[in-house]
């Protein structure tokens, strides 16, 4: 059988609304292809496609993507790898909130700073997700990355890492993330960790997609939103929140064009220019307003969106 006939026989194609794969729960449908073999993820990536991670950091419009959405399956989600060594190469479907867990509970040291982030690893490496404690790329030497049908091994140093972004070529999935963390103790991971988890405890708990808009440059985005008295501002089944003014959550019955209106309302009133920190998938303005990483409509090589 050819190997593109036997790769489709092991990937699982649905077409499913993305509402059910991303925290915001909002957006429409799209043909979704599970990959479990880097072979599935070659084929899945040979026509237009976009690239979902655990869904956070990401807003989808009502009228989904026409473009294939690429997810790794539990064959990338084994956080087992990880032993008290502290070296590691894990697949990029590990969710985050797990390998903090295990790191934690082997003693090991250099994740406390991505406590609490509901991302998996693959979206965590290309939003270099983090928080003030810390960030992914502070433990990730390199990478296996899927581009133009070759797996390819990439030194962290190389991929521009910065604040809650990097320079991934476009057309790039993430497969596999190396990390080295450092030896420690459970009780003193622990209590590295007590100090996020306070920072954490103001967060909605109600359904939201994380911080909507990066801090500018000295300050912090969610002091100016709150300043500007826009907590409780509401649009449809949008709201920025009541406990955290850089979050927008979902009441319940909002729909992506309430979230996106509320987005701009928030920036119209804020005095000092906010940059969205979502993705934003099949939106007006899409990635390039919202992120500043594409340069235009997806190509059959679209830049690396994990959610």
């Amino acid at each position: 059988m050819p190997e593109a006939d036997a790769v489709r026989a092991r990937a699982t194609v649905t077409r499913l609304a993305l509402a059910s794969l991303t925290t915001l729960k909002v957006g429409g449908e799209a043909e979704v292809w599970t990959c479990e073999a880097d072979a599935d993820v070659r084929d899945a990536t040979r026509a237009d496609f976009r690239v979902l991670g655990g869904g956070s950091n990401l807003l989808v419009g009502d009228g989904g993507v026409p473009e294939r959405v690429v997810r790794l399956g539990r064959a990338y989600a084994d956080a087992r790898a990880l032993d008290a060594a502290g070296d590691a190469w894990l697949g990029a479907a590990v969710p985050l909130p797990g390998l903090v867990r295990r790191a934690r509970q082997l003693g090991l040291s250099g994740l406390e700073g991505v406590l609490g982030i509901p991302a998996q690893l693959g979206g965590a490496v290309v939003m270099n997700a983090g928080t003030r404690f810390g960030e992914i790329g502070d433990a990730l030497q390199e990478v296996d990355l899927m581009l133009d049908g070759r797996v390819e091994r990439v030194p962290a140093a190389d991929l521009g890492l910065d604040y809650r972004r990097s320079e991934l070529p476009p057309g790039t999935v993430v497969l596999r993330a190396h990390l080295r963390l450092t030896p420690s103790t459970p009780e003193r991971v622990a209590r590295a960790e007590e100090a996020v988890d306070a920072a954490r405890r103001g967060q909605p708990k109600a359904r939201s997609a994380g911080c909507a808009f990066k801090n500018p440059p000295g300050d912090a985005a969610g002091r100016l939103i709150d300043a500007a008295g826009l907590k409780g501002l509401r649009v449809g089944g949008a709201m920025i929140a009541h406990e955290h003014a850089n979050f927008v959550v979902n009441l319940g019955d909002a729909t992506a064009a309430d979230v996106a209106m509320l987005l701009e309302r928030v920036r119209a009133e804020v005095g000092v220019p906010l940059e969205v920190e979502w993705r934003r998938w099949g939106l007006p303005g899409g990635e390039a307003a919202a992120r500043g990483w594409d340069h235009g409509r997806p190509a059959a090589r679209p830049s690396t969106d994990e959610g």
